[in-house]
């Protein structure tokens, strides 16, 4: 099939990478002509786990192209994928704008029947708003579908080729056939493809990312609890996991969720219920702890140094907002760092894949190292932040050669408490109270 994708940002290379792997003809369109110059150079900003061999593989077999002529990839495809971003306003509303930009363009630009599909995450309605843009600028037929995604960053290819499930919302007997054929081959035993009605897939991607966040939110609450009360976290989330009706996923204390998704959805859910007049308690609530989840790792560290941190370097491992991502969009992070840094703090900081994007984000506010060892340097103080695979199991003798204060803030829970005392270390944790000192 004839496939087009407008926007080749997070989702829409994902989709194009995946989808030509399974046959089809995808052109990737980007109004960005440096974006799609270095798309066709084989230059990937973004990184994802097997994306970049996918796309070098599918452009060798000229499946998947790159291109800024939109009214060409139109007019050649019988699919049209929305993959634009959708920002979070000023109030916390979905931005629209290239959402509906795109479907002006394609309208302009369709030869004949379409079938458009959304796969931004969009408020409900949005489907709706599509079909009124299109039917203004062509004559010709159509159908707008919702295909929301549900992408792990970090093991997003992974997720696209081998889905939990595909939801399509569509009023169309002929567009819903054309999207289970595309989707059929990631469905090689059973059919998880689960057909709604537009409204409710709109509504799920963003029931389903903000059910997670709140998940993500309340282990973080009850950890907080923990530390007060002597419980440990990490027992407590054991016990609950065990349960099949609670399971393990989304259940891990720490400094809160961050990226493009999460922060984004639930701050737009909690808009769209306040424009509706329902008051989403519990949402709100998940976006107001995981906002402070931050703050009281900031307030262990000040508890710890105080507010004066002039004199005082912090070695910090990890940037992005989550491991197997370059992704530093709402990361914790950049909220920790700032803070240290306002008190007068030095930090050297060490990230596998984000470390151009932080150059941008903190400019010399702070120094880069070129790997975890290097920031601990005459390092009084080490914040784990992101938990990359290769910060799990570090050469604690050597750590202790290259520190000033043997002292870890861990913002994932990563380290065993007992080894690091044995070896003289001040390990704080998230969920538990924690003193300095040997066994």
């Amino acid at each position: 099939m004839n496939i087009t994708i407008l926007g080749s940002g997070y989702v829409g290379l994902v989709a194009g990478a995946c989808l030509s792997d399974m046959g089809n003809n995808v052109i990737c369109v980007d109004n960005n002509v440096e974006k799609i110059n270095e798309l066709k150079n084989n230059i990937i900003s973004i990184y994802e786990p097997g994306l970049e061999e996918l796309i070098t593989s599918n452009v060798k077999e000229n499946r998947l192209s790159f291109s800024c002529d939109l009214d060409m990839a139109v007019k050649n495809s019988e699919v049209c994928f929305i993959a634009v971003g959708t920002p979070q306003g000023e109030d916390g509303s979905c931005d629209l704008q290239y959402v509906f930009s795109a479907a002006e363009s394609i309208a302009k630009s369709m030869n004949g029947y379409k079938v458009i599909v959304n796969k931004s995450t969009v408020p409900v309605g949005t489907a709706k708003k599509v079909q009124e843009i299109i039917k203004k600028h062509t004559k010709h037929n159509f159908d707008v579908v919702s295909n929301p995604e549900f992408l792990k960053q970090g093991n997003a290819v992974d997720d696209f080729l081998s889905p939990d499930r595909v939801i399509i919302g569509s009023e169309s007997k002929k567009a819903s056939s054309i999207m289970q054929e595309i989707y059929s081959p990631f469905f090689r035993t059973g059919n998880r493809i689960i057909l709604m009605d537009i409204q409710s897939a709109e509504m799920t991607k963003y029931a389903s990312n903000s059910f997670l966040a709140t998940k993500i939110s309340f282990i973080n609450e009850i950890a907080n609890l923990c530390e007060k009360v002597g419980a440990n976290a990490e027992m407590v989330r054991i016990g609950m996991s065990t349960d099949s009706r609670i399971g393990n996923k989304f259940l891990f204390p720490g400094l809160g969720y961050g990226g493009s998704c999460f922060p984004k959805d639930v701050k737009a859910l909690i808009k769209i219920g306040e424009e509706k007049d329902c008051r989403m308690s519990i949402i709100k609530a998940a976006d107001e702890v995981n906002f402070n989840q931050r703050n009281i790792f900031i307030n262990k560290i000040t508890d710890k140094f105080g507010k004066n941190l002039k004199d005082y370097t912090f070695a910090v491992w990890g940037l992005a907002f989550k491991p197997k991502t370059n992704d530093m969009r709402c990361a914790p992070s950049i909220t920790i760092i700032n803070a240290l840094l306002e008190m007068g703090a030095k930090i050297k900081a060490y990230d596998p894949k984000s470390m151009q994007l932080a150059k941008n984000i903190f400019d010399n506010k702070i120094e880069l190292c070129k790997n975890a060892y290097q920031t601990l340097e005459q390092a009084d103080c080490l914040l784990l932040l992101t938990e990359w695979n290769e910060f799990r199991r570090p050469d604690y003798e050597k750590m202790k050669s290259l520190m000033n204060k043997l002292v870890i803030f861990d913002g994932r829970n990563q380290y065993e408490e007992k080894r690091l005392k044995e070896k003289g270390f001040e390990y704080y944790q998230i969920g538990k109270t924690t003193k300095g000192g040997s066994y």
